[in-house]
């Protein structure tokens, strides 16, 4: 029971403390606050472009054209074959028939050309559309199903879909890259404000060292203090950043530019959003205020 007590009264010091302080609370609240909104739009930001080269990836896809003289055996034996490849997610197969359907029903010129021939005498081939599990493998898969007897032509892109890879993965790296740098900076810009705030009540924790205070006493009163200032300048950074996306989706139809930009859907990424501000808020003023009274807790 004597640790939850210390922990109520460690709470209520805490408190205290914050309106005792108000206008040093205040400096360290507004710090947090506008960092806090640069870090939440860069993590929505950074998550969109994950979502976008993501669907990009998820499109790509591997078109298999099989020999003209391809038997229904032949196809079921190629269908194995594709199966076993450990690369490949999901496929679909389409006959010549089916593809001489879908040529006419898109153009009336296709219509009237392949009008003309026989099933038999088409020219046209049956084809697999074989989606890969990892996009960065894709040339090796295709390589596989190349040698697959009774396998014609295979493509992919190829060219434009490695440089295409090339770019996704340096995307992501950058946008880590703009997250991390900022809460870095965040966290640094916050540690030192909390700092000046403590700085300025050292003679408090002197006194409290000269009746016998123990360290662990000293420290979590500050400590749950810095957890206050950061949940307080959390709220407007999670307000803004959920409102002004629902609003930002909302005007641009959930795309961005075109229908190929898709942006992530509001529920549940914006309160994994809130989430992630909020824990980053009281985590960088818990760390500050603990790093801040460490100092004047040194003998």
């Amino acid at each position: 029971m004597k640790p939850f007590r210390m922990l109520g009264r460690s709470i209520r010091d805490a408190f205290k403390s914050v309106i005792r302080n108000f206008s040093l609370s205040l400096a360290s609240i507004s710090c947090i606050t506008i960092t806090l909104i640069i870090v939440a739009i860069a993590i929505i930001a950074s998550f969109n472009v994950q979502n976008f080269t993501k669907e990009i990836e998820r499109d790509m896809t591997i078109v298999v054209f099989l020999e003209n003289d391809a038997t229904e055996e032949d196809v079921e034996s190629v269908k194995g074959k594709i199966e076993k490849i450990n690369n490949v997610d999901n496929y679909k197969f389409q006959s010549k028939v089916d593809v001489k359907k879908q040529m006419q029903a898109e153009s009336e010129v296709f219509n009237r050309v392949l009008d003309e021939w026989e099933d038999d005498e088409s020219p046209l081939k049956d084809t697999f559309q074989v989606k890969v599990k990892e996009i960065e493998n894709i040339g090796k898969t295709a390589k596989q199903i190349q040698s697959i007897e009774k396998v014609s032509v295979v493509r992919y892109g190829e060219g434009m879909v490695d440089k295409m890879v090339t770019a996704f993965a340096s995307i992501e790296k950058v946008t880590y890259g703009i997250v991390i740098a900022l809460v870095i900076v965040t966290v640094f810009l916050i540690i030192n404000t909390i700092k000046l705030t403590i700085s300025a009540r050292k003679r408090e924790i002197s006194i409290m060292r000269l009746v016998g205070a123990s360290n662990f006493t000293i420290k979590t009163p500050f400590i749950v203090e810095g957890m206050i200032l950061g949940l307080f300048g959390s709220i407007v950074p999670i307000i803004i950043s959920t409102y002004g996306y629902l609003a930002f989706y909302n005007h641009f139809d959930g795309y961005l530019f075109s229908e190929l930009i898709q942006l992530i859907k509001p529920e549940p990424f914006i309160y994994t959003t809130s989430l992630i501000v909020l824990v980053i808020g009281i985590l960088v003023g818990m760390i500050g205020s603990a790093s801040a009274v460490k100092k004047y807790l040194k003998v």
